[in-house]
């Protein structure tokens, strides 16, 4: 159990270690500050929390005075914030315009929860000092304990709550946007809302015997932390790894809109009426070889050029760009009596579609049916 445990250990540590460094690089990083920051803090409080427990295992640790008054005074288990970062960067990520004003901060009130047992020892080492308290008359130490067992009924409840809020915030996003622009944001968010989500059923699973008093010390006993630590390291790992790689596809971005914002405006109307022929007359779409390279060889603009045209001008991606040229030339021969012995797999693919998937997907994404209810709507009107 001891080498089990010790391994444990090294996965929490490891983990509120990398927490620690890249909340840092996120916290100082250029461009997207507000979202960024508040991703930085939201890891860095969960690195924090680990911390705490592999502290909590050390015996140089536990066994010192000094190191036990500082804990006893410095807060280290802050999650009532969570909840109210996480909405926050949901937010801001996808409204970029969005300053945090003096009413967000109300969110965040509720820390004092995380903060009472501190403030008390505080209070309490005050009134030692001024001789108002007596030590030995106090019971302070059991309030804390058991304080710190059912504070983590209202913890457990603001981080849902929050995670309903920031579902239901993606949720109203999509449904206003059928195409968004910042879809691989949409995606990384969703990852991360089902990603905590799932955690909070484990953490329920934990907590309904934890806050019960006569198998609190048995579960303490048997498992310890370990069941909620463990996975939580887990989380500050993803979580580090993904969100200091969303950090660099957002600066990436920015030199990208920056690029294409210095383009003349005569480039940048050339550009779009060249890829109209290359689209409209030579039918490049049809080929499903097609990529970036290739269209930048055939219209002679550089391949920099057409990709900030076509993601800024026409906000839309490269594959979004082709990808509805070929759309359009399915729903024209989905008709022709020529292609009625063909599926839809085999006119697609006359498209220039490679990939009957892709061809769903993108046909859904861009008509919001599939191709058989685009069909038999089509043979209804007529």
């Amino acid at each position: 159990m001891y080498s089990l445990s010790g391994f444990f250990n090294i996965i929490i540590l490891l983990g509120a270690m990398q927490g620690f460094v890249i909340s840092a690089l996120l916290y100082f990083s250029k461009g997207n500050r507000l979202p960024n920051r508040l991703l930085s803090l939201f890891i860095f409080l969960i690195a924090l929390a680990c911390f705490n427990l592999y502290l909590s295992t050390q015996y140089w640790y536990t066994s010192g005075r000094v190191w036990q008054w500082l804990a006893a005074i410095v807060p280290m288990i802050i999650i009532m914030p969570l909840g109210p970062l996480l909405f926050f960067y949901t937010k801001s990520s996808l409204n970029p315009a969005l300053k945090f004003t003096k009413t967000y901060k109300f969110h965040f009130y509720p820390v004092i929860i995380d903060i009472s047992p501190n403030l008390l020892v505080i209070i309490f080492i005050a009134g030692i000092l001024t001789r108002i308290i007596k030590p030995h008359h106090t019971h302070l130490g059991i309030f804390i304990d058991n304080y710190n067992v059912y504070a983590d009924i209202p913890r457990w409840i603001s981080l849902s709550s929050y995670l309903v809020l920031s579902f239901k915030y993606l949720r109203g996003t999509e449904r206003q946007d059928e195409r968004p622009a910042n879809g691989y944001q949409l995606k990384w968010l969703k990852q991360c809302i089902t990603v905590l989500m799932i955690f909070q059923l484990l953490w329920l699973a934990y907590l309904v015997p934890y806050v019960i008093p006569k198998y609190t010390d048995r579960l303490l006993d048997a498992v310890d932390w370990y069941p909620l630590y463990v996975p939580l390291a887990i989380i500050v790992y993803w979580l580090g790894i993904k969100g200091y790689l969303v950090m660099k596809y957002q600066q990436l971005n920015t030199k990208k809109n920056e690029f294409s914002s210095t383009l003349p405006g005569a480039v940048v109307d050339q550009t779009v009426a060249l890829l109209k022929k290359a689209m409209e007359e030579d039918e490049l779409y049809l080929n499903p070889d097609l990529n970036l390279q290739l269209l930048a060889a055939r219209t002679g603009i550089p391949a920099k050029t057409i990709s900030a045209v076509i993601n800024r001008r026409l906000n839309k991606s490269f594959n979004e760009f082709v990808n509805e040229y070929r759309i359009q030339a399915f729903k024209e021969k989905v008709h022709q009596p020529e292609m009625g012995n063909l599926t839809f797999a085999g006119i697609a693919s006359e498209c220039g579609f490679s990939s009957q998937a892709t061809f769903q997907r993108s046909f859904k994404q861009i008509t919001g049916l599939s191709p058989s209810e685009f069909k038999n709507q089509s043979l209804e009107i007529n």
